[in-house]
């Protein structure tokens, strides 16, 4: 019976597992509400001043089904060129995406250092058909 089932879960993968691309498009950013807007940033022990930003767009779930815990993942560079957020690609995640075209927003800190406008590049998602949390 054990080698039957051992054999049988070659043949079947949970949904969780299977990787569903996002598109998104219309990227940009604007300030957070003042309620989310106060903060700082920690790297290291130490802390400094930030400025909140709220980074915003459309995210098409083209799998007909709905994608959970979408892995959001893109550059964002300063005035200067200089990179926001160091050797970190990934920014945040959407949590539930229906199928279609959906609005989407990811809270950031920037150091308030950092110049702006804000430059946002090579933007993607990809989350999964089957919820992912293992309470749930």
């Amino acid at each position: 019976m054990a080698i039957v089932l051992w054999l049988g879960s070659w043949f079947v993968m949970p949904e969780a597992f299977a990787l569903t691309p996002i598109e998104l498009t219309n990227i940009s950013y604007k300030d957070c509400p003042k309620e989310l807007a106060e903060g700082n940033v920690t790297s290291g022990g130490s802390s400094a001043p930030a400025n909140c930003f709220m980074v915003t767009g459309k995210a098409k779930n083209p799998s007909g089904k709905m994608v959970y815990d979408a892995d959001v993942f893109g550059r964002i560079l300063d005035a200067n060129g200089e990179p926001i957020l160091q050797n970190r690609s990934r920014l945040g995640a959407i949590p539930e995406l229906p199928p279609g075209v959906s609005d989407f927003e990811i809270r950031i800190s920037v150091p308030a250092n950092q110049p702006t406008p804000l430059k946002l590049e090579k933007f993607k998602a990809s989350g999964f058909a089957g919820n992912v949390n293992p309470s749930i």
